[in-house]
């Protein structure tokens, strides 16, 4: 095993934990936008029109950014091998 693989594996693995405490630490998404739908409520507050900007949106862009990293990182140490050749 080259050590290229060995850093490689490593920091696939601390991104995977760090997305999955990223996970875990947004709020899951309530069903009051189905009912308000339904019962005609307005949606309307100061939290919906700026949910861009909330700490939720921060951590789901987080959550997505590592998610193709680790993509990338997996396709890249499943993938080099076969062309450098000893």
């Amino acid at each position: 095993m080259e050590v290229w693989e060995i850093v490689g594996g490593a920091v696939l693995l601390l991104i995977a934990v760090i997305t999955i405490i990223i996970c875990l630490a947004q709020e899951q998404k309530s069903q009051d936008s189905m009912t308000a739908a339904l019962t005609g409520a307005s949606t309307d507050s100061f939290y919906t029109k700026n949910e861009g900007r909330s700490r939720e949106a921060i951590l789901a862009k987080i959550t997505r950014v590592l998610g193709i990293l680790i993509f990338i990182i997996t396709l890249a140490l499943n993938i080099v091998p076969i062309f450098v050749k000893k």
